[in-house]
């Protein structure tokens, strides 16, 4: 890059790898690595300071940003990923840089973090969930956690209650963070629409094992009255 274009938006490939390797902990990397197994790139820098540094990126040539950024560390990933989800953008050309980020995703940090920070799906509801169905229906386990974090981020409305546990229904994988993202997204559910969901688990096509994990989570939730614990931990499926 030259001279030029490297001061029209600061922070250009270089720079941000210097950031980054400057950002890094041993000690976290160490940690957060026992959490990604399969994940052998990693940094260790903190979720706090990589958003720091992507709203410092999303100031300036974002796009250059976006179009250069390598795969060199698991960070870049979650910088792609933050900058992608907040930077100042039309939605469409959001929706069309969500599309070609979606194949980066190969962890269920990276995911869900991206997920979390797509806050404009709360203006664009209908565009969003016309967005995720390929997703839903997808036979990739990262493509399918996309989907499913998203209703959970972004959809635990009434509006959307019938339609996202039809989606849980429909998934058939045997990935584990899909049923593990289905078991999160169906105790979101039930923490904000206990009486729905209660019915929702009388009758549904989950798994076993997704369903029982559900419940279990459902169960550890603080937001769930001690009776109401007891009665679901003896829905549990005997497998």
């Amino acid at each position: 890059m030259d001279m030029t274009k490297e001061a029209a938006y600061g922070l250009n490939k270089e720079a941000v790898r210097r950031r980054l390797l400057e950002l890094a902990d041993g000690r976290y990397r160490e940690f957060h690595g026992g959490l990604l197994p399969g994940v052998d790139n990693i940094l260790g820098v903190r979720v706090p300071d990589l958003r720091k540094l992507a709203k410092e990126i999303a100031k300036g040539d974002w796009e250059a940003f976006l179009l250069e950024n390598d795969r060199e560390w698991y960070e870049k990933d979650m910088l792609q990923g933050l900058v992608t989800a907040s930077a100042k953008m039309e939605f469409d050309r959001r929706l069309e840089l969500t599309r070609e980020f979606i194949p980066r995703i190969n962890n269920w940090a990276v995911c869900d973090i991206f997920c979390g920070s797509f806050k404009e799906a709360k203006k664009h509801k209908e565009e969003v969930w016309e967005f995720l169905q390929p997703y839903l229906k997808s036979k990739e386990e990262y493509e399918l956690r996309f989907g499913v974090v998203m209703l959970l981020s972004h959809f635990v409305e009434e509006a959307y209650l019938e339609k996202a546990f039809a989606a849980f229904d429909a998934i058939d994988s045997d990935a584990y963070y899909v049923r593990m993202a289905v078991a999160w997204a169906v105790s979101v559910y039930f923490v904000h629409f206990p009486e729905e969901s209660m019915k929702y688990l009388k009758n549904n096509q989950l798994d076993n094992w997704t369903y029982n994990k559900a419940i279990q989570k459902i169960t550890e939730s603080y937001r769930v009255e001690k009776e109401m614990k007891e009665l679901l931990r003896g829905m549990k499926r005997k497998i």
